[in-house]
């Protein structure tokens, strides 16, 4: 662009609008390339250059400012709406008023063309002393380059801040910021929407390394850092090509969201993966496609780009000459870090690649691996084929490093991370980088398994028995912890095939055991497990616990304390593993109470229920009396109940309802009470009220309307016609933890009142739906089946979750006369798998039912 001083604002706002709409032009219309993003995010950076030198001679800038470009643009990179950040740098001698007399309509100006600009005004004292107190102002100095002005004033602050520089307090402050950012970014270039700058392996990683080496002198390219011996060239390739699929992607982001997004959220990450010309198949979403080849590239930047910080503090720390103590003859201890003895020791023998890691796992005080083992192994990747595989030597150190005593959590991490786990595993190297689009896990597969590995570690590690107690109490009796490990390594492993990924992974698992001379019961076990390990989650929240065929049928299946005990601890990591919003309290008491039931029965003790019965009346009556409540005065609200109620509430429960009803039991108004629930968060919410066909549903209503989410729900209708129905809730607001002491009367008055109106339903509201739901729907499903006896229904509902589904589901059943007796609520993530037991006269008709089942599709339809 070629503006003249004194062109006319206007003609040099559309030179500007006209030349950057041609540079994006020409990128769009060229094939998907790293080539063509550098090309277009150098060009638009020389595209402002040229504007704001415009702009600069035509203001009445002092005498001897100089404009310089800092931060990204300093380098001469722009993307196509990132901010443009200049310095305007003044003399010493500049009066005061010249930045409000001069500089102030400059940047006016700016603004007027377009230009989204990030100024300072300041001088070189002051952007030395910022620079000493502001580690980001001292980073975006680092990158200044001259656009226009004074060429000496530029070179002293040039001179100024490099002799202000102190490469080792950088490095330091550099690499904590660095672990701030990842540790905001989950720590994993995994997230499922990454940002592809802020994100561990994303563009800020590299920038971060070049900010370190530069200010250390040790070259501002890859190409200069590899002739200071940093890197070799094959690692400079690889940078190179890796950082080029990151800028592309990022590009493509900034072009298609119309605006500066660098996340790859899910609301974009199909039409990026559709500029890239990804398309979907039956097999796989296009979205799924580029984002494998993402997490690729960005676990290669983070392995190469820790590498170089390792190797850039050994310069600037003097690590270099640290001491080293030998730990065997072919490993290193060197300032806390593993590392081999010679650079070609894989090359020489390839069995100390699995070794490393035995090494690093058994040696006290280690805190990682060298830039030099890093190196190598990263080098090494080839030798890992499927001779090394089925090496006898390489199949014992695997299974040495899972039975060691401790250690596997960072073993098994560091073998993924370094790529070693995917190829001597190669059935785990399939789903590295794989997506999980269930609305439900929030990692990708590899990761959800290292998590749940770790889960399961920690039930093993005295220092983390406060966090599930009962878990650790059951991991410390038993006897070969590894088997869970193993167990939890190849439970999804078989993700992303097509079929059962349960029955394909215990394929997998079976061959896995026989290579590597697991003995028969130990081998029957690890099958078991990763076959079934849905099971018991599936039964804790969907069937009746309190029917004695549900707790037989499960019992038969398991058939060992040992089988239950491994099950539950794998399932609670299991669900643990999937996401911070799936794992409550409550469900943990489900899976507790369904281990309990079937380890008694496992004992030989058959399923007595009026024994049982009797045992929950006795223990009640006992917490009556210490509540002072006299003896007998229970007696008119029991006698109403049947056994299912005793059956379906503990004594704690038994004995609160008792207390806050025993004096309504012919009340005409409906009685609410509420309690900060005895399991976990949340409240717990007692209703009892003449029964009505719509009580449910306006019981669901008032909660979705209050904002609560309904976590379980148990409902009873008495034998004198009244409905006693209780509700586990939470609160589904996000803006931090309510007080749900202050919310008790709140609830208890304002949920009677909205029970005794008249009326017909309101029509349910269609709540807002998350991205990921919008971006990932679900089909919703309807299930209608008579139970096992043929005398009630089980209605299963599958959908994606949203506000107000609940009240739906409520008011279709409500409005054909369907009896509620016990409802199921399970939210995963953001989809719901609910089941109801039913019945009513309409059920018992064919037209009915598909009128029923048609209605509730409807109602579930986001």
């Amino acid at each position: 662009m070629e503006a003249a001083v004194g062109t006319p604002e206007s003609a040099l706002r559309a030179a500007f609008r006209d030349g950057k709409a041609a540079l994006v032009e020409r990128f769009r219309s060229a094939a998907p390339s790293s080539r063509a993003a550098n090309a277009l995010i150098r060009g638009l950076a020389a595209h402002v250059d040229e504007t704001l030198c415009a702009l600069w001679e035509r203001s009445a800038m002092p005498e001897g400012a100089a404009l310089l470009a800092v931060g990204g643009y300093g380098r001469g990179e722009l993307f196509p709406h990132s901010d443009v950040d200049v310095l305007v740098l003044m003399p010493d001698d500049a009066p005061d008023d010249a930045a409000s007399q001069s500089v102030g309509p400059f940047i006016t100006a700016c603004w007027d063309l377009g230009l989204e600009i990030g100024s300072s005004v300041r001088t070189v004292d002051e952007c030395v002393a910022m620079a000493r107190d502001d580690i980001t102002v001292q980073t975006a100095l680092l990158e200044a380059r001259l656009l226009c002005g004074s060429v000496p004033l530029c070179r002293r602050f040039m001179q100024a801040t490099a002799d202000a520089m102190e490469p080792h307090a950088f490095f330091r402050a550099k690499s904590l910021e660095m672990l701030q950012r990842h540790q905001k970014y989950e720590n994993t270039p995994y997230s499922l929407e990454p940002n592809c700058k802020e994100s561990p392996g994303g563009l800020r990683d590299l920038q971060t390394v070049i900010w370190v080496a530069r200010a250390a002198g040790l070259g501002s390219t890859w190409k200069a850092m590899a002739g200071n011996g940093l890197i070799t060239p094959f690692e400079v390739r690889q940078l190179q090509r890796n950082e080029g699929l990151l800028k592309l992607v990022r590009v493509r982001l900034h072009l298609i969201a119309g605006r500066r997004e660098d996340r790859l959220v899910f609301d974009l990450q199909t039409a990026v993966a559709e500029s890239f010309g990804y398309r979907s198949s039956n097999a796989q979403r296009a979205s799924e496609v580029l984002m494998r080849r993402y997490y690729w590239a960005a676990k290669a930047v983070t392995q190469l780009s820790h590498i170089l910080m390792l190797n850039i503090e050994e310069r600037v720390a003097g690590l270099k000459d640290a001491p080293m103590r030998p730990i065997d003859d072919r490993f290193l201890e060197r300032a806390g870090m593993l590392e081999v003895a010679s650079d070609d020791l894989y090359r020489r023998d390839p069995h100390a690649i699995l070794e490393t890691f035995l090494v690093h796992q058994r040696t006290v005080g280690l805190k990682g691996l060298s830039a030099r083992t890093l190196r190598a192994l990263y080098n090494a990747r080839e030798l890992m084929d499927a001779r090394f595989r089925a090496d006898p030597v390489n199949r014992r150190t695997f299974m040495r490093i899972l039975t060691a005593p401790e250690g596997q959590t960072h073993a098994f991490r560091l073998m993924n991370e370094t790529s070693v786990l995917g190829r001597y595993l190669w059935v785990f190297r399939r789903i590295v980088g794989q997506m999980q689009h269930d609305l439900f896990h929030v990692y990708t597969v590899d990761q959800h398994i290292l998590m749940v590995l770790r889960n399961v570690r920690r039930f093993f590690i005295p220092e983390h028995a406060h966090e599930y107690p009962f878990c650790s109490q059951l991991a410390s009796t038993f006897d070969r912890p590894w088997v869970l490990y193993v167990a939890a390594l190849f439970h999804d492993v078989a993700k992303g095939r097509g079929g059962d990924h349960s029955e394909l992974g215990a394929r997998e698992v079976r061959q896995f055991c026989r290579d590597h001379g697991i003995g028969k019961p130990d081998a029957e076990l690890i099958e078991f497990l990763v076959s079934g390990h849905l099971t018991m989650s599936r039964i804790a929240q969907k069937e009746d616990l309190s029917d004695p065929e549900v707790i037989a049928e499960f019992t038969r299946r398991i058939g060992s304390e040992r089988r239950l005990t491994a099950l539950y601890l794998l399932t609670v990591a299991d669900i643990r593993g999937t996401s911070p919003k799936v794992w409550n309290a409550w469900k943990g008491k489900l899976l507790e109470d369904l281990y309990r039931l079937t380890l008694r029965a496992l004992g030989g003790a058959r399923p007595n229920l009026d024994a049982e019965i009797e045992a929950r009346k006795l223990e009640a009556r006992q917490l009556l009396s210490l509540a002072s409540l006299p003896a007998g005065a229970e007696t008119r609200l029991w006698k109403t109940l049947e056994l299912s109620y005793f059956a379906r509430h503990d004594a704690g429960d038994i004995a609160w309802h008792t207390r806050s009803l025993e004096q309504h039991v012919a009340t005409p108004v409906p009685i609410v009470r509420a309690r900060v629930s005895p399991v976990g968060e949340g409240l717990q919410v007692v209703v009892y009220a003449p029964d009505r066909r719509d009580l449910f549903a306006r019981t669901c209503g008032y909660f979705d309307s209050a904002g609560f989410n309904i976590l379980d729900a148990k409902v009873h209708t008495s034998t004198s016609g009244y409905a006693l129905d209780t509700f586990q809730v939470i609160s589904s607001y996000s803006g931090g933890e309510p007080h749900y002491r202050d919310l008790i009367l709140y609830v208890e008055t304002q949920l009677a009142r909205a029970l005794g109106t008249e009326g017909p339903l309101p029509e349910p509201s269609r709540g807002r739906i998350s991205r990921r739901v919008k971006s990932f729907p679900i089909t919703p499903r309807i299930t209608l089946r008579p139970d096992e006896r043929a005398q009630r229904w089980l209605l299963g509902v599958s959908a994606s979750d949203r506000s107000g589904l609940l009240y739906a589901i409520s008011r279709v059943l409500a409005q054909h006369n369907i009896n509620l007796q016990l409802a199921k609520i399970t939210t995963l993530g953001e989809r719901v798998e609910d089941t109801f037991l039913i019945d009513g006269p309409a059920l018992q008709q064919s037209r009915m039912q598909l009128q029923i089942e048609t209605e509730m599709l409807d109602a579930i339809s986001a």
